[in-house]
């Protein structure tokens, strides 16, 4: 497996596939023709069906201004279904045409190159291998992470962590409508400024949680800047846990960046074997996977031992098998900002649940991720990040 490096980026949203991604890979572009004086983009898969209301061409054109992007909704048997490709010229003339594949949570891939982020850091290619040799060496999963992991580790999470902060802090200030045209307006601030006299500390506790969900969503849904975890769409998942964890309950921060490295290793274990694009296997490989991580996450900070913070991460991936991703208009709001909330709310209670039961379980992790890779594979495209069903398609029939 890569580095847990690789699972958190900082970037503009709204979606890793579709804007930090495509950004990368024209600044890549960008660096690899100097000499050019024009480009060609052309989005295929759900790059195509869902670019112009993710913002593609604008991600791309931040980088390559002169570029001309072009929307192919006809081709099929697609390598990736977040496909591109990338045509350089000069007086008129190709220098080159390469083929780029955003293959989630900003991670791309280059036709028929090898890049540094491929570099394997774990030998390990599944939990249970993981878990054999934290076992074996008496380890914790924290203490594994950083055997293997060089040490630039922590300083990395450190600074992840502030992205993460901001993007919170941002959006619980913010007020307005997000842009694109459904008229959906910022409620984070609203959450977090309701007070109820006879409100239990449970409501308080979810409804704080939701705030910030909502805060950082809506500062991807805006455009700014918010980190992948594992991916833009659902970025607002483990920042709002964290944030809570570490502002309205005390933890430190040295152990949220542990919890960090934790959530980054099940990330890590969910890209490896299965995907955490919805272009490829709906939101639950989304927000499914933020949940997992999530959940995992508080069970590394409640100081819970290997076995239960396995099976937290279970639950919360069990629960969200078969989520589609589905978004109207295709923008990242409708249901997106709702699902970060409510995700973040489920790792919690799956964390409560493996709290108890972790010694009755039967499902393993490793067999539920392989369940949702399936899952995945069998869901007809229009429910794979191309606005072509779900609420995509009952919303605008309204």
């Amino acid at each position: 497996m890569k580095s847990i490096k690789s699972i958190y980026k900082i970037g503009h949203g709204p979606s890793s596939s579709h804007t930090v991604g495509p950004y990368r890979a024209a600044q890549i572009m960008s660096r690899r023709y100097p000499d050019a004086d024009a480009f060609r983009v052309t989005l295929y898969g759900s790059l195509a069906f869902t670019g112009e209301g993710h913002g593609t061409g604008k991600a791309i054109k931040s980088a390559l201004p002169s570029a001309e992007i072009l929307f192919n909704r006809e081709e099929r048997n697609l390598p990736h279904p977040n496909t591109m490709r990338f045509e350089a010229f000069r007086d008129g003339q190709l220098l080159g045409n390469t083929r780029v594949f955003s293959i989630g949570g900003g991670s791309i891939r280059i036709e028929n190159e090898v890049s540094e982020e491929d570099n394997e850091i774990y030998p390990q290619q599944n939990f249970s291998e993981i878990l054999q040799v934290c076992r074996e060496e008496n380890l914790s999963l924290v203490d594994f992470i950083y055997k293997q992991e060089n040490s630039s580790l922590r300083e990395y999470l450190s600074m992840i962590w502030k992205a993460m902060k901001a993007s919170v802090e941002r959006g619980l200030c913010a007020d307005g409508v997000l842009p694109g045209g459904l008229n959906v307006a910022r409620k984070a601030r609203l959450l977090y400024e309701k007070r109820c006299y006879n409100e239990s500390a449970d409501v308080t506790m979810n409804r704080v949680i939701a705030a910030y969900a909502y805060a950082v969503s809506e500062e991807n849904a805006d455009e700014n800047i918010v980190v992948t975890a594992p991916t833009c769409g659902s970025c607002g998942v483990l920042p709002s846990v964290l944030y809570y964890m570490n502002m309205d309950r005390g933890f430190p921060e040295e152990e949220i960046l542990d919890a960090m490295a934790v959530a980054g290793l099940v990330g890590n274990v969910i890209r490896t074997n299965a995907s955490i694009s919805g272009a490829e296997c709906g939101c639950q490989a989304e927000i499914g996977s933020a949940c997992c991580m999530t959940a995992a996450a508080v069970a590394a900070l409640f100081k819970l031992n290997i076995d239960q913070i396995e099976y937290a991460a279970e639950i919360a991936m069990e629960h969200n098998l078969g989520l589609t991703c589905d978004p109207v208009g295709g923008l990242v709001q409708i249901p997106c900002i709702e699902r970060n909330a409510v995700a973040a709310m489920r790792a919690i209670s799956a964390v409560n649940l493996s709290r108890f039961l972790y010694t009755t379980r039967k499902i393993s992790f490793d067999d539920v991720i392989a369940t949702m890779y399936r899952t995945g594979l069998d869901m007809d495209e229009k429910y794979r990040e191309t606005s072509h069903g779900g609420l995509a398609v009952i919303y605008r029939g309204k």
